[in-house]
């Protein structure tokens, strides 16, 4: 599974049967206040596949975009080549949550002291509301040393 693969039937619920989803998947994006501007989601509902355009603040957003978009209810694949952003410079790894696991736990994995879960806590905070409200499936970023 790659960054931009997510699973189809977990996540955050944004639309309803009735709902335009590709409107809400914007609105949830746009809740978030990343700053990213020109913002368009297409989504075809047939394959979940969401395609992102615009132009991101850093890579940091560009990516926190992607995983807002893929940890929605219903979307399999997101497609960001034309949410342009700047390179990328920092170390960042990414990781699927797990039955079981804490942020102290991938922290200690990834960051090797557990007490450093509010780093990725905050490299996150725009995918994870509640530190102790994660779940399996869910696709976050660890911001490497």
């Amino acid at each position: 599974m790659g960054l931009f693969d997510f699973v189809k039937s977990i996540g955050e619920k944004v639309f309803g049967s009735k709902d335009d989803p590709a409107a809400k998947i914007r609105e949830h994006l746009e809740s978030r206040g990343l700053g990213i501007t020109n913002l368009t989601v297409e989504f075809q509902e047939d394959d979940g596949k969401v395609f992102l355009a615009g132009q991101a603040p850093s890579p940091e957003t560009k990516e926190k975009a992607v995983l807002l978009a893929g940890n929605v209810k219903g979307v399999a694949e997101v497609f960001a080549e034309k949410l342009t952003a700047p390179e990328q410079k920092a170390k960042v790894e990414y990781y699927i949550i797990q039955s079981g696991d804490t942020l102290s736990k991938i922290a200690k994995k990834y960051l090797g002291d557990a007490m450093a879960y509010p780093k990725i806590f905050e490299a996150n905070r725009e995918v994870i509301k509640d530190a102790n409200l994660i779940y399996p499936g869910q696709k976050i970023r660890i911001p490497l040393p």
